[in-house]
C-alpha cells in the first residue's frame, strides 16, 4: 500500500487533532500546522481526521450537499507547496446565495477562487472513474466561487494539515446559468475575477487538470480509498482555475464565466 495511505495516528490522536481543527473553524482562530506535533502524519491520517470532523458536523445537523477538489490547479500546488489534489466535503451551512454579503468576522484567512461546479444526476464509484465517466454522470455545470479559509497560522501548511482541515473549506456560491455538458468545451471556457472592480485573476478551465472533470474524476477515485461513492444529486467543486485571492470586509467580488455567466458577493465583517 502507498504509504500516504497508511495510517500512523492513533484513535486517540485522530479525535485530537479533530477537535484541535473544529475548534479553529468554529472558533476562528488560527492553530500551528498539525505536522508539527505529528510530523509522521500521512494524507491517510489527514483524511482520518477529516472524516471524522465530517461526522461530528453532520451529528451537529450539518447536511452533506457534495464535495470539492482542492489544489486540482498547477497554480495553487505552486502557491502551495504541494503536488497531489485533496478533497473536502461540503455541506449546506457552508452555501451562502448569489450576490449575498459575506460575513468575515467568522473567517481566518478568507480567499476566493473561480470554480465550475457539477451536479450529478448518477451514482459514481472509483476507483477507474474517468473524465468520461464523470461527463455521462453530470446533470449540468455551473460557476461557481469558493471561499477558502484555511486555519493554518500564516496560511503555511502540507498536504496532510490541510486535507484534515477538509481543503480549508468554509464558504462557497454558485450563480450565473446551469449548462449542459454537451453544449461546452469546458477546457477552452474563460473566466476572470474582479475584486472592487479591478481584474485580479483570470485563467481557462484547462488549469484544472486540463480538463474539471478529471479533478471530479480523481476525487472519485479519492473516495474509493475512503470507502465511500459519489451519490447522485451531489453538488461538485472541481477546484480553483485561479490562484486564491485574499479578500476583507468591504470587498466586492465578481466572477465572470464565459458561456456561464456571473457570481457576486460582497464581504462584510
Amino acid at each position: 500500500m502507498d504509504q500516504t495511505l497508511t495510517l500512523t495516528l492513533s484513535r486517540e490522536d485522530i479525535v485530537r487533532l479533530c477537535e484541535r481543527v473544529e475548534g479553529a473553524q468554529t472558533r476562528a482562530y488560527a492553530i500551528p500546522k498539525l505536522t508539527d506535533e505529528y510530523p509522521a502524519m500521512t494524507i491517510a491520517d489527514g483524511y482520518a481526521v477529516q472524516l471524522e470532523l465530517r461526522r461530528r458536523f453532520l451529528a451537529a445537523g450539518h447536511k452533506q450537499v457534495g464535495w470539492k477538489a482542492g489544489l486540482t490547479s498547477r497554480a495553487k500546488m505552486k502557491q502551495m507547496g504541494v503536488d497531489v489534489p485533496s478533497i473536502g466535503f461540503l455541506t449546506d451551512r457552508m452555501a451562502r446565495p448569489e450576490n449575498s454579503a459575506i460575513s468575515t468576522h467568522d473567517l481566518v484567512h478568507p480567499r476566493v477562487e473561480c470554480e465550475v461546479a457539477f451536479v450529478t444526476r448518477k451514482d459514481l464509484q472509483g476507483p477507474g472513474c474517468t473524465r468520461q465517466d464523470v461527463l455521462d454522470a453530470t446533470d449540468y455545470v455551473l460557476p461557481a466561487v469558493e471561499i477558502i479559509d484555511s486555519r493554518f497560522s500564516g496560511f503555511k501548511f502540507d498536504l496532510p494539515s490541510v486535507v484534515a482541515d477538509n481543503g480549508s473549506s468554509a464558504r462557497f456560491v454558485g450563480g450565473g446559468r446551469p449548462r449542459y455538458v454537451e453544449d461546452l468545451d469546458l477546457p477552452t471556457l474563460g473566466v476572470v475575477m474582479e475584486k472592487n472592480g479591478e481584474t485580479v485573476a483570470g485563467a481557462a478551465a484547462a488549469a484544472v487538470l486540463g480538463h474539471p472533470a478529471e479533478a471530479i474524476a480523481m476525487l472519485v477515485n479519492i473516495l474509493a480509498e475512503l470507502g465511500e461513492g459519489l451519490p447522485a444529486g451531489s453538488f461538485v467543486m472541481s477546484g480553483g482555475i485561479t490562484e486564491a485571492v485574499p479578500v476583507k470586509a468591504g470587498d466586492s467580488v465578481i466572477a465572470r464565466f464565459q458561456e456561464l455567466g456571473s457570481v457576486s458577493m460582497r464581504f462584510v465583517e
